[in-house]
């Protein structure tokens, strides 16, 4: 059975009655998997109850293969090579002092680029904390994304936003926010909201594991369910949430089939097969917008670096479990199954990768020729008009300090 027809079969849950104990999921996007540990996630990844296309070794089962075009399945692994490469860099920058914190995605590049490629341009991406990539793929170029990172002159935030959170309401790519689980009851409301208005798009809400912890996310699923609000809920179940293991924040055998408790379908893939990830996103987008609702979709991956340039991972999990993650690497995978087909080689990899680090240089020289924000934007987008107050408080700073605003602010 494909993923498109096992989300499509998927039916809310009944109730069970009280008179009798609560049976199993037996909905034919949920299965079980192996129970959680008590202290850490496994020391090898689990693939039982997943939907996996791909192979480790990027083969894949006769029948399995989705068949995509040629020029999408090169476009997948253009941007996970792209987003892998430029943390590679930003990190470098961050340890450099030329930024001052960066979210590397190390590991999930397939989650969230496979998840994003299945949406229509028309669709809104509404991201958590790692889908800096997803605003790339909606149009952000290389150098707006390191002005942002920078908060220069020439950042559209105006240096007012944390790095790696980036917005672009022309791409349909909703503002990053640092708050925990925020961002599932806007989708929710967004896509709640374009149903009522008759308008057919649909919603991607990212999560992390973290966030099914955090009361935004029972308020959204729930609502969600309810209201057959036409969104996908993307959980990108990473193992960990900064230095809390998935085994203490939640008893459930899987993050997944919490959508049955709501009463939505829900499906539980492997999240460094970007194939499956694709095909599991695209049918439930379908089903979305042909009014069935909404779907709950656990991927399971793993942060194979800090959860940000400011932590030490060493210090709450132990390498040999990263180092069985990297045997599940997403563009490793990805990049086999694409040699087997014929469509990539070795020589193309090499030009490849000099093609995606010329990009990122290019974008870093642009980024860093411009100068930080003007010392009025303090005051600017408080009020639709400067107020005298604004004014004259700014010109007491000015005059305090006998310099302009930004001036030795950064570096630290």
């Amino acid at each position: 059975m494909t993923p498109a027809k096992m989300v499509k079969k998927s039916k809310p849950a009944k109730a069970t009655p009280k008179t009798k104990p609560a049976t199993k999921a037996k909905s034919p996007v949920a299965s079980k998997a192996s129970a959680a540990p008590t202290t850490t996630p496994a020391a090898t990844p689990a693939s039982q109850g997943l939907v996996r296309l791909l192979e480790d070794d990027g083969t894949i089962s006769k029948g399995k293969d989705p068949n995509l075009p040629k020029d999408t399945l090169l476009y997948l692994y253009e941007q996970m090579v792209q987003v892998r490469e430029f943390d590679r860099r930003m990190l470098m920058l961050q340890r450099q002092g030329r930024i001052g914190f960066y979210g590397p995605i190390l590991g999930q590049e397939a989650a969230t680029v496979g998840s994003v490629a299945a949406m229509e341009k028309r669709d809104w991406v509404f991201p958590a904390l790692r889908e800096g990539a997803a605003a790339m793929m909606r149009g952000l170029s290389l150098t707006e994304a390191i002005n942002q990172l920078i908060g220069n002159g020439a950042d559209r935030c105006k240096g007012r936003q944390m790095p790696c959170h980036y917005t672009l309401k022309e791409g349909n790519y909703y503002g990053m926010s640092s708050v925990i689980g925020t961002q599932i009851s806007h989708a929710v409301g967004a896509a709640m909201a374009a149903r009522l208005r008759g308008d057919d798009v649909v919603i991607l809400g990212f999560l992390g594991d973290g966030a099914t912890s955090a009361n935004d996310f029972h308020c959204g699923m729930n609502f969600a369910a309810v209201y057959q609000s036409p969104c996908i809920l993307f959980c990108q179940n990473n193992q960990w949430a900064i230095s809390v293991p998935i085994s203490k924040q939640s008893a459930s055998e899987t993050l997944a089939q919490k959508g049955k408790a709501y009463g939505m379908p829900y499906v539980r893939v492997d999240g460094n097969d970007v194939l499956a990830v694709y095909s599991v996103t695209k049918a439930a987008v379908e089903r979305a917008r042909s009014g069935g609702g909404p779907t709950f979709i656990e991927a399971v991956t793993y942060r194979r670096l800090g959860h940000s340039s400011s932590d030490d991972p060493t210090k709450y999990r132990d390498e040999a479990e990263v180092k069985a993650w990297e045997k599940k690497d997403p563009v490793d995978r990805f990049r086999a199954y694409l040699t087997k087909k014929g469509l990539w080689n070795e020589t193309k990899e090499v030009a490849f990768k000099e093609s995606i680090a010329q990009r990122v240089n290019d974008a870093i020289a642009a980024a860093e020729k411009n100068g930080p924000p003007a010392d009025e934007s303090l005051v600017t987008d408080v009020y639709a008009q400067v107020t005298p107050q604004l004014k004259e408080q700014l010109s007491e700073v000015l005059a305090l300090e006998g310099r302009s605003v930004n001036q030795g602010a950064f570096p630290l």
